[in-house]
């Protein structure tokens, strides 16, 4: 284990460190630092675009979780014996495969309020053209949207690999005792999909969080700044406007949500063990 946990301390651990005694300075990245305390965390709290790109987060942490409940139904759907299966899985999977800067070009061009094919859809019912994308109040729901599709691919598989591990000692039983349909997904199939939905959950909110490829390649945060995340406002204040340390006070911020997150969910999991 000496390797990976050497790559793991220099990779992650001390960048992470690095990244939160940055963000006690002022600095552009080429000069001299200049420390000034907390100063770029109180000057978040007086910056409008931190709390619109955190409540673009939480829109996304929220949406996001569709992923789930969509996963587990496509799955069931596709865990079936029947003949042309394996092709409709396939075609379920390829989104998970794709980039997510194709994923972002493909969404934008179907949102495209001139040739893209939303519109023509739209047209077929007599509304006239949406710009979601350059709508600020469509905006991120559509970029959302975007992000789904191979984010339900992705809890799709893990419920695939769940179901096959189910025990079929357990239906059979079941289904001797009368079980089926609604009664038999609930309260078989279901309570042993628990880890499969444990990981699902965690991934799907990291992903909510990280959110980066397809703001970047769809709208770059815009109109007006109305789609930015935390990930691309670090960004753009770090590699654009110079400003290191305080991207790395937004870094941080979005570093200690996860770690709530994270450890909620790990000391859920512990004492679900222990029951």
């Amino acid at each position: 284990m000496a390797p990976a946990i050497f790559f793991f301390l220099v990779y992650v651990i001390y960048p992470i460190f690095q990244s939160i005694s940055m963000s006690f300075y002022q600095w552009d990245g080429i000069g001299d630092k200049v420390f000034i305390g907390f100063q770029n965390y109180i000057d978040l709290g007086y910056d409008p675009q931190f709390w619109t790109s955190l409540w673009n987060n939480v829109l996304w942490l929220v949406f996001f979780m569709l992923a789930v409940p969509f996963g587990l139904g496509i799955a069931l759907f596709l865990n079936q014996q029947v003949l042309g299966i394996r092709a409709v899985k396939s075609l379920f999977f390829f989104p998970f495969v794709i980039s997510q800067v194709i994923i972002g070009i493909v969404f934008a061009w179907f949102y495209d309020p001139s040739y893209g094919l939303l519109q023509d859809i739209l047209g077929i019912f007599g509304i006239d053209p949406i710009p979601i994308l350059a709508n600020e109040h469509l905006v991120t729901y559509g970029i959302i949207a975007a992000g789904l599709w191979p984010q339900i691919a992705y809890t799709m598989i893990l419920y695939l690999t769940g179901l096959n591990n189910i025990s079929p000692d357990q239906i059979e039983a079941a289904r001797m005792d009368g079980a089926k349909g609604w009664s038999m997904l609930i309260h078989i199939i279901i309570p042993q999909l628990r880890p499969a939905t444990f990981i699902a959950v965690v991934v799907t909110v990291i992903g909510a969080l990280r959110s980066f490829d397809l703001v970047a390649s769809m709208t770059a945060g815009g109109p007006y700044g109305s789609s930015s995340v935390l990930a691309f406002f670090m960004y753009e204040q770090s590699i654009f406007n110079y400003r290191m340390g305080y991207g790395a006070a937004i870094a941080t911020v979005l570093f200690l949500i996860m770690l709530i997150y994270i450890a909620f969910f790990l000391w859920r999991m512990l004492k679900d063990e222990r029951g």
